[in-house]
């Protein structure tokens, strides 16, 4: 045998890998080639067989209020903060804890009451703020959770921790991971979204980081798909000046059978979401335009949402779109508002910021339920940590008041999707500072979630360098008293 033929025979660490992963990217095609009776119908060779149980909810809403709204003036009512504003809050209870830069210096710490009123609500009591007015008029739809706490106190670890179950970027988040478990439910639009807004007021500095829904480790396809908040919801969706759709189609052909070549020698999943990316989005030339044209909506709709309903990248707009997405299959709906960030503009903003984002979250909840679809949709609403009980600043500088990040308790609230109608769970002090009963971690409102999907957090992992990597980590328990 010449040396060029024993050369041959012997495979290089690139081929090896290259010929044995055809089967991973040609399963990844065969479900795209299916649609257009090109192939036979075939599953996703990267997707586990999920849900492990029948699932309460089909898919989720996640409300989420960047910047943290203030727990102790909007949900939960502690009258120990009126009685004993202005004085120093006692070393027992915030003595040794870690704050921000903002205030982890700061001395004299005097306790701050509640800038706004509270009453009770429904049939089933549930305390709130008047500065949610449309909030309280669904309290007996929603699910309190007024014990939750994490370890971070900055917004981007927070955030990051929150989606993905990690401080630090790279790791797929909540939506990503839905995705990768249990597919899409619509063939003309992503299985995540994502769409973000802020206060018009520009009060908040928070900045949307792409890994706020990056996939991670997992494929690329499975990233959100963000929604832009003017001109075309997503870039480039609309064709160039003189190319029809017939044109666009014969292009896309072309380039499938490119990537399909390229697919078959290398066998790389990226080409595959390539592929698949690129039929999306010609999908989406005709789905995204019957999905933000508004006009059929009724007047009663709209003004349920507020005044701001038709501008586009405004709350209201995201919240009715969110609606719109659900009822069309989309998997995950992370719509982002930045806003909350009350360091020292408490007496002026967080009204502001409750009046632009009341309505809207109340109609969504309202809006789904009337449709039926809020039985199967777990709609969440929440930031990343609380406030502080204590006062950043002065006392006597009332037009700066402010409250600093709090990571050791919290409220969040849940409606629909298998979670218990008007009910609270959990418990913090008399000062809403520390959890003291029913303590809810990130990881187990993580692991509830997935619950709620029918999906086992446990069992739900993916292999990357080498460890089975999970949303939760090596944490979590499904919060059982909340679940229906």
């Amino acid at each position: 045998m010449s040396e060029l033929a024993t050369h041959r025979l012997h495979l290089t660490r690139r081929a090896l890998f290259s010929q044995t992963a055809h089967g991973v990217g040609a399963a990844a095609l065969g479900a795209l080639l299916t649609r257009d009776g090109l192939g036979m119908q075939m599953p996703d060779a990267l997707a586990p067989l999920l849900p492990h149980f029948a699932p309460k909810a089909k898919r989720v809403i996640y409300l989420l209020q960047n910047g943290a709204p203030s727990h102790v003036d909007l949900f939960d009512h502690k009258p120990m903060l009126k009685r004993m504003h202005g004085t120093q809050i006692p070393d027992s209870v915030a003595g040794g804890k870690r704050f921000s830069t903002m205030t982890g210096g700061q001395t004299a710490r005097p306790v701050l009451g509640e800038i706004s009123h509270f009453s009770r609500h429904g049939r089933s009591g549930a305390t709130v703020s008047d500065f949610l007015p449309r909030t309280a008029e669904i309290a007996d739809e929603l699910c309190f959770i007024k014990s939750m706490h994490t370890t971070q106190v900055n917004h981007a670890p927070a955030i990051t921790f929150l989606m993905t179950g990690g401080e630090q970027a790279g790791r797929p988040a909540m939506g990503s991971w839905l995705s990768y478990g249990l597919g899409s439910a619509s063939e003309e639009l992503p299985a995540f979204v994502v769409m973000t807004s802020r206060d018009k007021e520009a009060s908040c500095g928070q900045i949307f980081y792409d890994f706020y829904w990056g996939s991670g480790f997992l494929p690329s396809k499975y990233q959100g798909v963000k929604f832009r908040g003017s001109g075309d919801p997503v870039l480039y969706l609309s064709n160039p000046e003189g190319m029809s759709r017939e044109v666009r189609r014969t292009m896309l052909d072309g380039l499938a059978e490119l990537n399909e070549m390229k697919l078959k020698a290398y066998g790389d999943p990226e080409i595959a979401t390539r592929i698949a990316q690129y039929e999306m989005a010609y999908r989406m030339q005709s789905s995204v335009p019957e999905l933000t044209d508004l006009s059929k909506e009724p007047q009663h709709i709209l003004d349920m949402y507020g005044p701001e309903v038709l501008r586009q990248g405004s709350y209201a707009y995201n919240c009715l779109m969110a609606r719109r997405l659900a009822e069309r299959g989309v998997r995950f709906v992370q719509l982002m508002h930045a806003g909350w960030d009350q360091h020292r503009n408490l007496n002026t903003q967080l009204k502001i910021q409750c009046q632009d984002t009341d309505a809207p979250s109340a109609a969504l909840v309202k809006d789904l339920k009337q449709r039926g679809l809020l039985e199967d949709t777990l709609v969440i609403w929440g930031g990343e940590f609380g406030r502080t009980p204590f006062l950043q600043g002065k006392i006597e500088e009332t037009k700066q008041w402010g409250r600093d990040h709090h990571p050791y308790a919290f409220t969040v609230w849940m409606a629909g999707g298998g979670v218990k109608a008007g009910i609270t769970h959990g418990e913090t002090d008399e000062f809403g500072f520390n959890v003291v009963r029913d303590g809810v971690h990130i990881h187990d409102f993580q692991a509830t979630i997935m619950h709620l999907l029918g999906i086992d957090h446990e069992r739900f992992t993916f292999r990357f360098q080498g460890r089975q990597f999970r949303l939760t980590d090596v944490h979590g328990h499904v919060v059982k008293p909340v679940l229906a």
